[in-house]
């Protein structure tokens, strides 16, 4: 079986949301949707990374010390 990708599953859960809104304005979506992917993100690159800050932040294509500091934001470290 072939996974769906990333998008797919974004846009289904998007749809979803809203649907569960239930005609409700959302409120602060970015931010919500920012956080709430950026921390498994994080956990799986540094899983995957064996810890190694530096391969993480390489390979996020971010500088070492904003990894350092969204992984403490998300109380990974």
């Amino acid at each position: 079986m072939t996974p769906k990708p990333i998008e797919t599953c974004v846009r289904e859960n998007l749809e979803a949301y809203f649907r569960d809104l239930g005609g409700e304005d959302p409120h602060s979506m970015h931010e919500m949707l920012i956080r709430l992917v950026e921390k498994p993100l994080l956990e799986v690159v540094m899983q995957h990374s064996e810890g190694n800050q530096s391969k993480a932040a390489e390979w996020l294509g971010i500088n070492r010390n904003t990894l350092r500091r969204k992984l403490v934001e998300h109380k990974l470290i």
